[in-house]
């Protein structure tokens, strides 16, 4: 199998670390060669966070180039346009449509971009966009966006409900497993 290529990216303290783990942990279980690597921005900030993983049949690294991506999932609207150059050609992205103002809209420098969907389809995006924070609320807690995120990712890919399930019982701690369960089957069922 040749090397598929996932970006996550959001802003600092989000959930993608345990969204990058937790898919990790899944397509290990299923067989591939899986590589994740973590490049942090200035995340305790809210600045920019991205987690690359790489899976096949034998994967050299973990780092993804411009054009490689086959999927980028996305926290915030923002986050999705600013790293749409990743994309495949024929790549897809699933975003929440949320919006963190960056600085420099929070300095008054700039505008947060409108119409940022519209826009990353007429680049020849293919554009899954939702409101993640609801349905994360809707389980119990928005901190569940991230599970929310990947309950919705899972339509992308042919994996049996169960290894997703797996992952989930062994990267979410116990006391936090049912609203985090609820918030995947929120957003695979969307």
């Amino acid at each position: 199998m040749d090397t598929k290529n996932i970006m996550i990216v959001g802003v600092g303290g989000q959930g993608s670390l345990l969204a990058s783990k937790l898919l990790g942990y899944l397509l290990l279980n299923e067989g591939y060669d899986v590589k994740v690597s973590e490049v942090h921005g200035m995340s305790q900030r809210g600045g920019s966070v991205v987690t690359y993983v790489r899976y096949g049949d034998n994967v050299a690294s973990p780092v993804i180039d411009e054009g490689e991506a086959d999927c980028i999932v996305s926290f915030e609207l923002l986050e999705a346009a600013r790293w749409l150059p990743y994309l495949k050609e024929d790549g897809q992205i699933v975003t929440n449509i949320q919006q963190i103002d960056p600085m420099p809209v929070v300095t008054g420098a700039m505008e947060y971009p409108e119409n940022l969907v519209e826009k990353m389809r007429e680049k020849g995006a293919k554009v899954d966009a939702m409101d993640c924070v609801a349905l994360a609320e809707q389980a119990g807690t928005v901190k569940a966006v991230n599970l929310v995120l990947l309950g919705r990712l899972s339509h992308y890919f042919d994996f049996p409900d169960e290894a997703w399930q797996n992952a989930i019982k062994a990267c979410v701690p116990e006391k936090f497993l049912k609203i985090n369960q609820t918030a995947f089957e929120l957003g695979k069922n969307a």
